[in-house]
């Protein structure tokens, strides 16, 4: 099992220690872990993740299942925070998204523009705000300069950055594509070099023809699932690593994956639509299951 972060070993400021402990010990699991609750699919993907479920279409269905379901906290853009989360605020810990875009565009020079400020998370009663960092896109420029700023900050602020570090563009396709091992760990450490906090990941996907892309040595790498998890755990030096459970899966599979993404070492988890995409009762059940899972390590 690798050594995942101790928040008593990280150099960070006191506003930041205080609401990361928050995040990591008053609520979800409890044990220094955190399980995040995303619903910021609305402004990625549009209406149609709601239509496997369509109670899932009020926000009030996710913020009363991080509630019931004792999540860390839950992700909201800011028109979402600021209707439904006064009557949450103080139960469900809020990690503001502060950039987003529509999935209408192609992702060959994907970029996230901001939409909410750090101070809007402070006002907001926020305990981590999020960014969505594209890596490698052709647009990476503009994407690292406003990162900064935001940084810049959040760090006056006292305010953890939770960086969502997607791999993007033609030049990754070229490369192995997004999810490849390569791609992942990639975004791992860049989120590391350029101070984020946290660092959300999808796992590595292994597709042989699209590895043999991948530049040396990826390409010749043979290694399993939770060979590849830990690799990008530990590239991530010390930032945080929350995986993400990505589109919906069968439960045994996505049970699994999560046990092995903890025993890797990363940080906790971060699931939305395997949660939210099914009958309420089914996602407390899962979520109690996911739990357990990440109490034992």
């Amino acid at each position: 099992m690798s050594p995942r972060p101790r928040l008593d070993d990280l150099h960070l400021s006191v506003g930041k220690r205080a609401r990361l402990y928050r995040l990591l010990y008053e609520h979800g699991p409890g044990n220094g872990t955190m399980l995040l609750l995303p619903i910021d699919q609305g402004l990625e993907h549009g209406p149609v993740d709601f239509f496997a479920n369509p109670e899932a279409l009020n926000p009030e269905y996710q913020a009363r299942l991080a509630l019931e379901g004792g999540y860390s906290g839950i992700v909201f853009h800011i028109g979402l925070a600021e209707k439904y989360m006064p009557k949450y605020a103080g139960k469900v810990p809020l990690v503001l998204k502060l950039n987003g875009k529509t999935n209408i565009p192609p992702d060959d020079e994907a970029f996230s523009p901001q939409t909410a400020t750090v101070e809007d998370a402070v006002r907001l009663g926020a305990d981590a705000v999020g960014y969505t960092l594209y890596v490698g896109s052709p647009a990476q420029d503009q994407d690292f300069i406003q990162f900064m700023q935001i940084r810049a900050e959040a760090e006056r602020f006292g305010m953890p950055v939770i960086v969502w570090a997607y791999p993007r563009g033609w030049a990754v396709e070229e490369k192995g594509g997004r999810d490849s091992l390569y791609a992942v760990d990639y975004a791992a450490r860049v989120a590391d070099e350029l101070g984020a906090d946290v660092v959300k990941l999808n796992v590595p996907d292994f597709e042989p023809e699209k590895n043999q892309a991948s530049p040396k040595p990826y390409n010749t790498l043979k290694v399993d699932y939770a060979q590849a998890v830990r690799k990008v755990v530990e590239s991530a030096g010390k930032t945080m690593v929350l995986f993400s459970g990505g589109s919906k899966m069968g439960d045994e599979d996505l049970l699994e994956k999560a046990r092995i993404c903890m025993e890797a070492g990363a940080t906790g988890l971060i699931f939305g639509r395997n949660m939210w995409q099914r009958p309420y009762q089914e996602g407390l059940a899962l979520t109690a299951k996911i739990k357990e899972i990440m109490r034992a390590v």
